[in-house]
C-alpha cells in the first residue's frame, strides 16, 4: 500500500514523529541554539581580536602585538598575537604573574595606558624589568581592556629590536583599539 499525499498535506500519524511536541525536544533545540550562538559569538570575537593585533602591528611597525587575557585573579596568558617573525612568538606564555600585582592592576583598572620607550631607562620594578628582558622587549605600549566586571585583559605592543618612542597617535590608537574590543559582546558580556 502506497501513501499518496500532496505537498504540504499533513498526515498526523506519520508527521508527528518528525516534529514531536515535547518539552525535551524544545529544550534540546534551545540548548543547541545557545551553543551555536555562543560559537558564533566566539568566532566573531576571535576574528576581531586577531585582526586588531595584526592591524596594530602593521600600523606601529613593531615586532609583536598581543592580547594578554586574565583567566583568574591577575593570572593570565597570551591568547592572541601578531609577530613580525615567528621566532619572536610568545603565544601561550603566562607572563610574569609574580610581578603583576594589585598595584599594577589598579592602575590599569583606572584606564592607564603605559608607554615605555626604553625598558632599560624606565622607572619600573626589577621583577618587571627582568621579565621584559627575558621576552627580548626593548619598548612596550600597554592598554587595558576593561569590562563591567573589571580588568579583562591587556592589549600590548612590543618592540624588540631597539628602544622606540611612542607617539600620542600610537597611544590613542591602542587605547581606541582596546575600547573597541571592550564593546564586543563576547568580551563585554564575559
Amino acid at each position: 500500500m502506497t501513501s499518496t499525499r500532496s505537498r504540504g498535506e499533513f498526515n498526523e500519524s506519520a508527521d508527528s514523529d518528525l516534529f514531536p511536541d515535547s518539552a525535551e525536544t524544545y529544550s534540546a533545540d534551545e540548548g543547541l541554539r545557545r551553543v551555536a550562538d555562543r560559537l558564533a559569538q566566539t568566532l566573531e570575537r576571535d576574528t576581531l581580536v586577531q585582526t586588531t593585533v595584526e592591524s596594530l602591528r602593521e600600523q606601529f611597525q613593531v615586532d609583536r602585538v598581543l592580547l594578554y587575557y586574565f583567566y583568574r585573579y591577575w593570572k593570565g596568558q597570551v591568547t592572541f598575537e601578531s609577530c613580525s617573525d615567528r621566532t619572536l612568538s610568545i603565544f601561550g606564555s603566562t607572563g610574569a604573574d609574580d610581578c603583576f600585582n594589585e598595584e599594577y592592576a589598579t592602575l590599569y583598572m583606572k584606564g592607564r595606558v603605559q608607554a615605555i620607550a626604553n625598558v632599560e631607562t624606565a622607572p619600573i620594578h626589577p621583577c618587571h624589568l627582568d621579565f621584559l628582558r627575558e621576552m627580548q622587549i626593548k619598548a612596550n605600549l600597554v592598554a587595558p581592556i576593561l569590562t563591567v566586571k573589571g580588568l579583562w585583559g591587556l592589549l600590548i605592543a612590543h618592540h624588540c629590536q631597539a628602544p622606540r618612542p611612542w607617539s600620542e597617535a600610537d597611544v590613542k590608537s591602542i587605547r581606541e583599539a582596546a575600547l573597541h574590543l571592550t564593546t564586543t559582546p563576547a568580551i563585554r558580556d564575559s
